[in-house]
């Protein structure tokens, strides 16, 4: 597939890496060209220096024959008007771009080919928001997915020293709870990927990976760690794009409090918001989190735009009593290097938004990609088309099924119903299969799995 990106930041710079590995043609467009010669040197791509938007710089990175245009600047403006020069002289097939102003995203009708002819908008602060959300539902989990509209859900957590599973083989959690189902994806030892079997021990600090039915998820948690107690105080450092739409989210289950450093923002966000308790001051402040009872808050959130801004007051909320901190971070290299210290989850915006953007590029019917340990491995919910003729999957078991080597299936879900991955289990059209990949090489080998022969039309 022939890609165009517009945009070398930290979303097109890892968007750029994950297509290039999947043999796809890519191009990337941005002003700074030392930031294009970094990407070109690692990755086999070409780069095009100049301005999105322009008609000129669009044409010489071959919108002409494009099937795709990803636009990821940081400018809503930019990618707005580049979607429109790719759709109005080139008819560039599928557009996407990030939109991240609220003033545009509410606006019906700006979107559309009798507008903006964007096909896909993808808005990083509501995905980042979903992903936090999805976290604090969920009391010790690192990572929540949603499949199928939210029917299924993909979850990870960490199995601690003396936890319930901890030392006894993977078979033991289906003897133990014989009326729910569930299924172990993959589990990560030592930040290596084991793909589990029902004789696969369980050892502490493993990262395991579980699929179930949404109303399972708790049952299992506490098998595999011990379920924590529901969250109830919660403070977000940063008053920003996220943190106000994370109060938003919240603030109705919630006791909430955010801090913040602009006077005009804390107006903005005191008039805006209607429980949260809005603070002026620096989240570094030991007196102002002593203050605010940090001892007492279940969760303290760093979302500011500034990594080191938020891991310093991440860690001073957790030395001084906070039970659990999350904290954004946007550099890649930091995420690996602070999780699990003090910091209990970093959250990687890029690695959130990129999920959202890979499952417009899949080929085959793809409804859902997520990425999953800072884009080690990869989730897909893909649906299963044709009949047992045009089909590799339609018609068949699940054991019977020619997977690539490091893939898993998880659960299907078929129309309401969650039926966790057995090998007896036959594939039907419109199954929504949940699939577990830690080889991202062999991503093309599973689209081809979903694609339907040409015998079915």
């Amino acid at each position: 597939m022939k890609i165009i990106i517009l945009g070398a930041g930290q979303v097109g710079g890892t968007l750029a890496a994950n297509l290039a590995s999947e043999h796809n043609d890519i191009t990337v467009v941005d002003t700074n060209a030392e930031r294009l010669h970094e990407l070109q040197d690692r990755f086999d791509i070409r780069t095009v220096q100049g301005m999105a938007s322009y008609p000129s710089v669009l044409r010489q990175a071959g919108a002409d024959d494009a099937d795709m245009l990803i636009a990821v600047t940081n400018s809503d403006e930019i990618n707005m008007v580049a979607c429109q020069v790719a759709y109005s002289l080139h008819r560039t097939p599928t557009k996407i771009a990030r939109v991240r102003s609220a003033s545009y995203l509410n606006r019906n009708g700006l979107f559309g080919i009798d507008a903006f002819p964007i096909d896909v908008i993808i808005s990083p602060e509501q995905v980042v928001t979903h992903y936090i959300t999805r976290l604090i539902e969920h009391p010790g989990a690192l990572q929540v997915l949603d499949f199928a509209d939210g029917k299924a859900q993909l979850v990870a957590v960490r199995a601690y020293f003396n936890g319930p599973l901890v030392g006894r083989e993977l078979r033991f959690l289906r003897q133990h709870m014989p009326s729910i189902d569930t299924r172990v994806a993959a589990i990560f030892r030592r930040d290596r990927p084991i793909i589990p079997e029902g004789t696969t021990v369980i050892e502490a600090d493993d990262e395991v990976f579980f699929i179930a039915a949404k109303n399972h998820i708790r049952a299992v948690m506490s098998e595999l760690r011990g379920l924590e107690h529901n969250y109830k105080k919660i403070i977000i450092a940063g008053g920003g794009n996220i943190g106000e739409r994370l109060c938003d989210a919240l603030e109705n289950r919630y006791q909430v409090k955010i801090i913040e450093r602009n006077p005009g923002r804390c107006a903005f966000l005191a008039e805006k918001l209607n429980k949260t308790v809005v603070i002026r001051g620096n989240a570094s402040d030991q007196d102002l989190l002593l203050e605010e009872s940090i001892e007492e808050t279940d969760i303290f959130l760093a979302v500011t735009n500034d990594d080191e801004a938020n891991i310093m007051s991440s860690m001073l909320a957790k030395r001084l009593g906070a039970r659990k901190v999350m904290t954004l971070i946007n550099n890649p290299a930091y995420v690996d290097l602070v999780q699990g210290g003090d910091i209990d989850i970093a959250i990687s915006p890029q690695q959130a938004t990129i999920g959202s953007l890979l499952t417009h590029v899949r080929r085959g019917d793809v409804a859902n990609v997520h990425s999953l340990r800072r884009g080690a491995a990869e989730a897909i919910e893909a649906i299963a088309h044709g009949d047992e003729k045009s089909s590799k999957v339609v018609g068949k078991a699940i054991g019977d099924i020619d997977l690539p080597e490091g893939t898993t299936i998880g659960a299907i879900v078929r129309k309401n119903e969650v039926l966790i991955a057995h090998d007896d289990i036959v594939v039907q059209s419109d199954d929504h299969v949940i699939l577990f990949l830690i080889d991202k090489r062999r991503i093309q080998d599973v689209e081809r799995l979903f694609q339907v022969g040409i015998t079915f039309f």
